[in-house]
């Protein structure tokens, strides 16, 4: 179910993602209407990433997509600890296949990977979510 109104939830995926047909699943089953972005086409831009990273109050590794491979082939495990939020940021930014997926941005916050409680917990209490 997609709607493109700009009240509607933005569902940031990849398409060829078996974790991202379970969120699509999931948000069409709670009738939750929203825009969706391909993750690989369309990636965040570092402005983007840096507001869903201070909105979210999650640390920024969990907006690293850590079992892909890329992430593996750069070294990422190791270097990413090393590394200042801005550079962090700055490297999501260069590509779609380093960023954790889903991600679904709200006016009312940040969800990043698929957890279906705490989708149903924090959809459920805005005007975009279920009852």
């Amino acid at each position: 179910m997609t709607d493109h109104t700009a009240d509607a939830p933005l569902f940031v995926c990849y398409s060829r993602c078996s974790t991202c047909a379970k969120a699509r699943h999931w948000l069409g089953e709670h009738d939750i209407a929203f825009t969706e972005r391909d993750i690989k086409t369309d990636n965040p831009t570092k402005a983007e990433l840096t507001a869903w990273y201070h909105a979210s109050g999650l640390p920024i590794r969990r907006f690293f997509n850590t079992s892909g491979q890329l992430y593996r082939a750069l070294g990422l495990k190791d270097k990413l600890p090393a590394m200042s939020d801005d550079e962090a940021l700055e490297l999501l930014a260069t590509d779609g296949m380093l960023v954790k997926r889903p991600i679904v941005v709200t006016a009312h916050g940040i969800l990043v990977g698929f957890a279906p409680e705490v989708w149903r917990t924090s959809l459920a209490s805005t005007d975009d979510g279920i009852e």
